[in-house]
């Protein structure tokens, strides 16, 4: 047998030793993490209190609207009324989906 391959088998050794080392620290870490794993599953907020958190967000994102549009509120009121209720609905269902 000659050197280089001893240096070799050497080489291959550290490195899995340095893997191994490696795989049983991120199983050490991960093992409280997994934990709140659990939590990612619970049952959520509701449509209830989705659609309370909407309404604020609506009428707040529809008072800075306004506020931007400037004179042309009076004249589009009716596509103001619209879109806030699609929104609303989009909004809702999104808040109760993500949370």
């Amino acid at each position: 047998m000659a050197t280089g391959d001893r240096s070799d088998l050497k080489i291959i050794a550290l490195l899995l030793a340095a893997g191994l080392i490696l795989v049983l620290l991120v199983l050490a870490f991960a093992g409280p993490m997994a934990q709140g794993i659990t939590a990612a599953f619970s049952e959520g907020i509701g449509l209830k209190t989705a659609a309370i958190w909407s309404f604020g967000v609506t009428v707040a994102l529809f008072v800075l609207f306004a506020l931007v549009a400037g004179d042309g509120i009076f004249g589009e009121l009716h596509t103001m009324l619209s879109a806030f209720v699609a929104f609303f609905a989009l909004i809702t269902l999104l808040i109760a989906w993500v949370f």
